[in-house]
């Protein structure tokens, strides 16, 4: 079983940033795709981010000019850094790890999911 362990959540000014972490317990870590997903109360759960093993990224439209996706297979982590933050930003961010080939743009595609960690953005 992987276990993700995530990390870096808080209050925020709007545009300011913040930096996530997730660490993954996995020894083929390096193997996996990974993925950001947020979730703000009352909404879906919805695509932020993904890095391939590879190391190509995807992103979401509403973040792509602010948010970097980066992995570091040396320490089986994966960080997602987030500037000019807006308050629409707010959400719970969840970190997820993908063995098999599929959509990264999609939940059903991850097979272990992290915990969360809050992300508020204030006005």
């Amino acid at each position: 079983q992987v276990q993700l362990v995530e990390s870096g959540g808080g209050l925020v000014q709007a545009g300011g940033s913040l930096r996530l972490s997730c660490a993954t317990s996995g020894r083929t870590f390096s193997s996996y795709a990974m993925g950001w997903f947020r979730q703000a109360p009352g909404k879906e759960r919805e695509f932020v981010a993904a890095i391939r093993s590879g190391g190509s990224t995807s992103y979401a439209d509403s973040v792509k000019a602010r948010f970097t996706i980066s992995r570091d297979n040396a320490k089986n982590t994966v960080y997602l850094q987030m500037n000019s933050l807006k308050p629409e930003d707010t959400a719970v961010y969840y970190c997820a790890a993908s063995r098999f080939f599929g959509s990264l743009y999609r939940t059903t595609s991850y097979d272990y999911w992290g915990q969360g960690t809050q992300v508020t953005v204030s006005s």
